[in-house]
């Protein structure tokens, strides 16, 4: 069986240093023949970021991705995130600091999506004109949403808005969280990091990912965070799934 989605696709991976920030910490990998996008956001200070962020696309890179089914590509990405949280992890300890990355991936197989995460990069799918969020950010200002005890505007202005609760490489065992479901025709994914969400609210990405094509979404999304700051590093992965072919799935 032949790996990858059934789909024809049209695919845009962007990436700016923004405004403020002297190094690009964030990495990005797209791999549309065997159905694999990913968005890193490294973190540590100095190089550790971008350390932590480059482990992660070289562990992607090595990955043995032509897979013969979904639990096949599904078990090929999560050994490459694993052993790159092993090696980022090892480094943290010899060099006595803090190092690790946000992760976001995006597998596709036949007509069937699974995303896995892990700290606040983000996946939203758009599917008409609904957008949706797919995942839920690791951090501990959406725990604080989550309890009731912080309003979405208050959290604005959290002094540690940007702390998040899982990463890879900051523990000895990588913790992803994962959703999934179909794929149809007309499909719009996008993978980014935070960069991106510090300065759009999902209404504003939901209108820019609508009716263009994934190099003109990448080019406008980025530019939006630029004009309004750019504050941080900023990575946009685009996939958009044009029309479907028979049927695959995880099983």
């Amino acid at each position: 069986m032949m790996a990858g989605p059934l789909f024809r696709l049209d695919t845009e991976v962007l990436s700016h240093v923004g405004m403020v920030r002297q190094l690009n910490e964030d990495r990005a990998y797209a791999d549309p023949v065997n159905g694999v996008w990913v968005v890193a956001d490294g973190m540590g200070g100095h190089s550790a970021g971008d350390f932590a962020s480059e482990t992660v696309l070289r562990h992607l890179q090595a990955g043995a991705f032509d897979a013969g089914s979904a639990v096949d590509l599904e078990a090929a990405f999560r050994a490459a995130i694993f052993d790159a949280n092993a090696e980022i992890h090892a480094a943290a300890l010899q060099r006595g600091q803090t190092i690790g990355t946000t992760v976001v991936g995006l597998l596709a197989f036949g007509k069937v999506y699974r995303c896995y995460w892990s700290g606040d990069s983000r996946a939203y799918l758009l599917r008409g004109d609904m957008l949706a969020k797919l995942t839920r950010d690791h951090s501990e200002v959406q725990d604080l949403i989550d309890r009731g005890l912080l309003s979405e505007e208050e959290a604005k202005t959290y002094p540690r808005r940007n702390a998040i609760t899982h990463a890879i490489g900051i523990a000895d065992a990588a913790y992803l969280d994962y959703a999934d479901g179909d794929v149809q025709a007309g499909d719009v994914f996008l993978l980014c990091s935070d960069g991106l969400t510090t300065h759009l609210d999902d209404l504003e990405i939901g209108q820019i990912m609508t009716g263009r094509p994934a190099r003109d979404i990448c080019q406008e999304l980025v530019d939006t965070a630029l004009q309004r700051g750019g504050s941080d590093n900023v990575t946009v992965n685009v996939v958009r799934f044009l029309d479907a072919g028979t049927e695959a799935g995880w099983a």
